[in-house]
Formats: C-alpha cells, sequence, structure tokens
C-alpha cells in the first residue's frame, strides 16, 4: 500500500489539507507534531476511542463479582444474628464498588495496551513514514492509500504548501 509523506512549516497548513483529505473520503491519516496544536486535533478528529469498552466491561464483571462473591460466601457460611437475613445486598455494595473500580482500572489498563498495539511489536519500533524532522521544528502528514490515488493526493499536499512531498512504500 502506498504511503505519501508531507513535511509542512506551519500547523495551519497541514490542518487545512487534513481536514480536506479527510472529507473525500482518506480515513487513514496520520500526523506527526514537534509541540501539540488544537488545530490538528480538531483536523485529524479520531472519534471516541475503544478503550472505553474495555473500561465498561471490566466495571460490570467487577460489580457482578463482588456481588457474587459476599453473597456465594455469605451463603457457604453463614452468620445468623438475631434473625437477620444471611444475604443482605446493603453491606455488600461496598465490596461490589470497589472491586467495580479494580477490575475497571485493570481493564482500561489492558485496554490501552491491546488498542495502542504494545504488544504486537510496535513498541521501540518507528514508523517507516516518520522522518527525525517531525520532532524538531516540522509538521509531518502521513497518509496511506491505494495506487490509484497517489496523484490526487500529492496534488493536494503540494497545493497546501507542503515544503516536500514523498512516496514512501509500507
Amino acid at each position: 500500500m502506498p504511503t505519501l509523506v508531507g513535511v509542512f512549516a506551519q500547523p495551519k497548513d497541514l490542518g487545512d489539507v487534513a481536514e480536506k483529505l479527510r472529507t473525500r473520503g482518506f480515513t487513514d491519516l496520520e500526523i506527526y507534531s514537534p509541540v501539540p496544536s488544537d488545530e490538528l486535533d480538531v483536523a485529524l478528529d479520531p472519534g471516541p476511542s475503544k478503550v472505553r469498552y474495555f473500561t465498561l466491561i471490566g466495571g460490570l464483571v467487577g460489580a457482578v463479582t463482588g456481588y457474587a462473591m459476599a453473597v456465594l460466601m455469605s451463603e457457604d457460611w453463614p452468620l445468623i444474628v438475631g434473625g437477620k437475613p444471611i444475604s443482605s445486598y446493603a453491606p455488600y455494595t461496598v465490596i461490589s464498588f470497589e472491586l467495580t473500580i479494580l477490575f475497571g482500572v485493570l481493564m482500561t489498563v489492558l485496554g490501552v495496551f491491546l488498542v495502542g498495539g504494545l504488544p504486537y511489536g510496535k513498541f521501540g519500533k518507528t514508523d517507516v513514514a516518520y522522518d527525525p524532522r517531525f520532532s524538531a521544528e516540522d509538521f509531518g502528514l502521513v497518509v496511506r492509500c491505494k495506487e490509484r490515488d497517489v496523484a490526487e493526493i500529492d496534488a493536494l499536499l503540494r497545493a497546501a504548501r507542503a515544503m516536500e512531498v514523498s512516496l514512501v512504500e509500507a
């Protein structure tokens, strides 16, 4: 799959061309920036992260585990005091709440690693389209596209005042 890399001096130019590319249907965009920029965040608009599903599942499993553990333990070793019920859900809410937080946090950390791609060999390796200038003074836009779209994207990048446009085979 061909990959085009555009090098820009100003974040505004990069943000404008990223929005144009996104509206034309090119969604596999990556921006490299030496400094944080709100213009670039708005231009990419990545949408909500999938990590939130890991957090939700972890929290729900923690809540169910907390209640189930407390109820099953009290039923297995009953402590009958003054005719009170063996399983009372009010005091078990504290245990369920704590396990909801614990499981939610653990699943969030797992989700960050999985969604970020860390266990699959990306850790310590840089993208072939990355240029060290993107950490110093220049801004970079990486567009992965089909072979038929290379000329159109190249023209858009050059029209947006890209200092340099190069084709990288990834």
